[in-house]
């Protein structure tokens, strides 16, 4: 373990100005994801803010009449709010999807959607990966990408976001709530907030340095079915090969958006106009560019098949 400083913050914006102020500092909440990169040296902070004791741990009603999500309440919190189950189905159901009862008592609504990639080339400190040090290559190119990105990849990285709730947030069109270490705050639609790998693979979303995650924001319910599912190598613990978000209606209209399949929660709205055509007319159009290796390309079919079993289980 490499030595580092240490401190608790009281607010959101000392927190965020504490960050700013040290190099290769890093905001520490439940630490499930963070703590374990330290402790294989992948991260290698030189000081840690503690963001437990300010107080962003509520869920509660907006003016909007949607849900506020404070950045702290932990993965089980959410998931069993009453308000949360009965008008967010989708987003409880990817949460319970995801990891261990023992994690979701822990993990927390920021630190999920902040959480690296699984890829074992990013774990492997032997192998080159440009997503943990930028310009070294990318070993999962050529090598073993069964689980990896099927589309939105790079020449630099075929890396997936690993999460189960962002994709429930990117299908109920989530806002991430932030301020900044001069104390102003902004709103960011969660359709912007992960990054396309491109030429700067290391960076996984569009936060600024110092930048602290206060809330998300869901906006107003919006009725229909809600189901998640998640197809992976064993039945519990393990990440996706590919997840389905689904809110459709009655009239066989919705919205879908997919994980383990890129570097980001991926949903194309354009290709939800033919969901009453069909899970084949939806995936055509939401995979149109895809560019799988000879490994993982299964996934653009079995995304297409997971999406019927969910259009199919909506209908009955």
């Amino acid at each position: 373990m490499r030595s580092f400083t240490y401190e608790r913050a009281s607010s959101p914006a000392q927190a965020a100005q504490a960050v700013a102020s040290h190099q290769g500092a890093k905001f520490l909440a439940g630490g499930t994801n963070l703590l374990d990169l330290m402790k294989l040296e992948i991260e290698t902070p030189t000081h840690l803010v503690d963001v437990q004791d300010i107080r962003l741990d509520r869920i509660e009603r907006t003016d909007a009449g949607g849900l506020r999500i404070g950045a702290l309440v932990t993965n089980t919190a959410l998931a069993v709010d009453d308000r949360v189950r009965s008008d967010y189905g989708v987003l409880t159901r990817a949460i319970v999807a995801g990891a261990s009862g023992q994690l979701r008592n822990k993990a927390t609504t920021a630190g999920n959607l902040l959480q690296r990639t699984r890829c074992p080339y990013f774990y492997d400190t032997n192998q080159p990966c440009n997503k943990r040090r930028p310009g070294s290559g990318c070993g999962a190119i050529g090598g073993v990408s069964r689980q990896l990105a099927v589309i939105g990849t790079s020449d630099q990285c075929i890396a997936t976001y690993p999460g189960d709730m962002a994709i429930a947030l990117r299908v109920l069109d989530a806002t991430v709530e932030t301020v900044k270490p001069d104390g102003s705050t902004r709103g960011i639609p969660i359709a912007q907030f992960h990054r396309l790998p491109g030429t700067s693979p290391d960076r996984d979303n569009v936060l600024e340095r110092g930048e602290l995650i206060t809330g998300v924001t869901l906006p107003r319910p919006i009725g229909g079915t809600h189901i998640y599912r998640k197809v992976r190598d064993r039945a519990s613990y393990a990440f996706a090969l590919v997840s389905v978000a689904a809110v459709i209606q009655k009239d066989g209209s919705g919205r879908v958006a997919f994980g383990g399949v890129a570097h980001r929660p991926w949903r194309v709205e354009a290709a939800e106009a033919a969901m009453p055509q069909g899970a084949r007319a939806v995936t055509n159009q939401v995979f149109a560019g895809a560019q799988p290796t000879g490994q993982n390309g299964f996934k653009i079919p079995l995304a297409e098949r997971t999406l019927a079993a969910a259009i199919a289980q909506a209908r009955s």
